[in-house]
């Protein structure tokens, strides 16, 4: 019988080892997985490669990770917003590298690296500082720069409901990087509301199938259904 559901945040991010890369999904804080990063947080493993939208904020979610010395390199597109302390002091220490993404860029290229391209051409970035050292291609008199595919050991991602094979729906904008995150990892975590009995998700409704998803946790145990 398939059950993906794991009774704690903390047993699903139990094997991340040092060194990982790993994908959080998330705009802000819509979709965060705060859970699973609070128990990332208490695994403290360290050398992460974090791949997300930001850099976090405040002192909580990504920026507890970042504060906790877990992390060495930070993907993104949007790293600095008015309270992303952390990440600016760790930056200015040079304890942390960032590789600067623009927005669409990153989502393109975690789509490559979920559907096995070898990466993307894109007009976004051509003759900037971010095309530097890079191939670049004229295609029908539009210059363009070549991504290469983002891929992750793990991604660390938040839906709506879930059940115990994994299924996902998602809750508005909740919806944003988590289903591309979780085609293109090696094995993905998800956090859910609701964890609830087979059958219980509208198939239309289904955003990320459960083959992409290896691991499901309620984030409210007084929620959890029989499954």
């Amino acid at each position: 019988m398939i059950d993906k559901s794991v009774p704690t945040p903390d047993e699903a991010v139990a094997d991340i080892p040092d060194g990982a890369t790993i994908m959080v999904g998330g705009f802000g804080q819509a979709g965060q997985p705060f859970a699973l990063l609070e128990a990332l947080t208490r695994h403290r493993p360290r050398d992460l490669t974090l791949i997300s939208n930001n850099a976090g904020n405040g002192d909580h979610g990504l920026a507890a990770l970042l504060k906790a010395g877990c992390v060495s390199k930070v993907i993104c597109s949007f790293p600095r917003q008015s309270d992303s302390w952390v990440f600016d002091e760790l930056y200015r220490r040079g304890e942390l590298a960032l590789e600067l993404v623009p927005q669409g860029n990153l989502a393109a290229r975690i789509q490559a690296g979920g559907s096995g391209l070898g990466g993307i051409f894109t007009p976004t970035g051509y003759g900037t500082a971010l095309a530097e050292g890079k191939e670049t291609r004229e295609i029908d008199g539009r210059h363009y720069v070549f991504e290469r595919p983002l891929k992750a050991d793990y991604a660390l991602i938040r839906a709506h409901h879930g059940d115990r094979w994994g299924n996902l729906v998602y809750d508005k904008t909740g919806r944003n990087f988590g289903p591309i995150m979780a085609m293109a990892a090696t094995c993905t975590l998800a956090e859910v509301t609701r964890l609830v009995p087979l059958g219980g998700l509208d198939p239309e409704q289904v955003i990320t199938p459960g083959i992409f998803v290896q691991r499901v946790v309620a984030t409210a145990p007084a929620e959890r259904l029989s499954a």
